[in-house]
């Protein structure tokens, strides 16, 4: 295989793994929300 293609390849890798990385982390963010507003609203209406 072309070292450059290998090299454009290991580079793809990373910026995929980068942008998976984000959405995770905005999903966990996110749910973390979700969480902390159920437990607010469950606590005003008792």
């Amino acid at each position: 295989m072309n070292p450059e293609v290998m090299a454009n390849f290991m580079e793809a890798l990373g910026i995929m793994g980068k942008g998976m990385l984000g959405i995770f982390v905005v999903i966990v963010v996110i749910a973390v929300l979700v969480y902390l507003l159920t437990k607010i609203s469950s606590r005003k209406s008792s």
